[in-house]
């Protein structure tokens, strides 16, 4: 079985968590007024900050002028390639830029956060502790709409 098989295959025996009320709110403001943030799985992060280490629940805040970043996935099974060809196949912001130019979105956040995407298989810490931590950043800088990219 190859490696990414065995992956799948692992993943598919994962429970998932059930809830009973989403947290999907809507508006009407529209999103040409709306201030946008990233948050991604790839575990980036700058040269300057503490690397994500195994089990690292924690989150790295992204400048938006942000550019030389480091992906500190470390599973032989995730190919780097495009992200060392193109930064925005896991963290969108040039087009982030390029739709608030575009009158699009209203403007982009000042900040973006990342997180590693290798988890406990129980994600509490993140759900009770680190993900909150990071709601309440983004709230602070009055991000409206939240773009999620799972790496």
């Amino acid at each position: 079985m190859s490696g990414d098989a065995a992956m799948r295959a692992y993943a598919a025996t994962l429970p998932v968590p059930e809830f009973e009320a989403t947290a999907f709110t809507t508006s009407d403001t529209p999103l040409s007024e709306r201030r946008v943030a990233i948050v991604t799985s790839a575990a980036l992060y700058r040269p300057d900050q503490e690397r994500f280490s195994q089990g690292d629940t924690g989150f790295r805040a992204l400048d938006r002028t942000d550019r030389d970043l480091v992906m500190g996935h470390w599973s032989p099974n995730f190919d780097h390639t495009g992200f060392q060809i193109d930064l925005n196949v896991v963290y969108p912001i040039d087009r982030l830029e390029e739709l608030a130019a575009d009158g699009v979105i209203g403007e982009v956040a000042p900040r973006h956060f990342a997180f590693a995407g290798n988890q406990p298989d129980t994600v509490s810490e993140l759900r009770l502790d680190t993900g909150p931590a990071c709601a309440a950043e983004l709230l602070a800088d009055e991000v409206d709409v939240v773009i999620l990219t799972p790496v």
